[in-house]
């Protein structure tokens, strides 16, 4: 393997371990449950994600797990399925080649509002982030089968972001600091839209045009978003918690 695989290699080891550091940080952690995955650069069809068994804030750099598509850790003799939480995983990767980064999380705001009929509102700036462009998905049960997989990604079509209904919340980004941000964004709209209903007196939502108008300013020049966010991410979490690049 050259020296340029290796070093972007490890690189994205570093930011996927730092993500889920940031996540238990932010108390979006589910005890040894859900997963955020990211392609291998230069592998096709090559993974990394957390070692089953492992809380988030004990993910670090060299203890995330290489699998291949079907879930495979690369290099075991033989090949064990590493766990049945990468099928969603490995169904969304498969389906958008721009997926560099996959998060699931069952995080309270996030399942609290997929419980609601009507979703997301177009309450606040954070939620015009995904107007028109949040997908929903059914809960279908704890095992993802085929069928289900194949049903998530028509979901999911080419949309940032997804609340699974009863379930939790999934996004999709071309970094890891996209997926990251957008995740960060999806909570706080669905925090604030909790907060807002649970004073239980009429909400004022803005007018469709300009909600559309503010989802376009939002999106700007459409660059991978997180760029400027995730190096000051990255100071507050080497304040706290610093071995995550090890």
């Amino acid at each position: 393997m050259d020296t340029p695989t290796i070093a972007s290699e490890w690189q994205t080891r570093v930011d996927l371990a730092a993500c889920y550091r940031l996540c238990a940080l932010y108390g979006w952690d589910d005890g040894i449950y859900t997963h955020i995955s990211a392609a291998v650069p230069r592998e096709p069809d090559h993974y990394l994600i957390n070692a089953f068994g492992l809380r988030f804030d004990e993910v670090t750099a060299s203890n995330l797990v290489k699998v291949d598509g079907a879930g495979n850790v690369v290099g075991a003799v033989p090949a064990p399925v590493n766990q049945p939480g990468f099928r969603l995983h490995a169904a969304v990767h498969k389906a958008r080649p721009d997926a560099a980064c996959v998060m699931h999380l069952h995080h309270p705001a996030g399942i609290a509002v997929g419980m609601q009929e009507n979703g997301l509102l177009p309450l606040s700036p954070y939620a015009l982030r995904f107007y028109g462009a949040l997908a929903y998905h059914d809960y279908e049960g704890i095992a993802m089968t085929p069928d289900e997989q194949a049903r998530l990604v028509h979901d999911l079509g080419a949309r940032p972001a997804m609340l699974m209904r009863n379930h939790g919340s999934l996004t999709v980004g071309r970094t890891i600091a996209e997926a990251f941000v957008l995740m960060e964004t999806l909570d706080r709209a669905c925090d604030v839209q909790l907060r807002a209903q649970a004073a239980g007196v009429p909400l004022r939502q803005p007018p469709d045009v300009i909600c559309a108008k503010t989802h376009d300013q939002l999106l700007g020049d459409g660059s991978p978003e997180g760029v400027l966010e995730w190096p000051s991410l990255l100071r507050r979490l080497d304040a706290v918690s610093p071995t995550y690049r090890t």
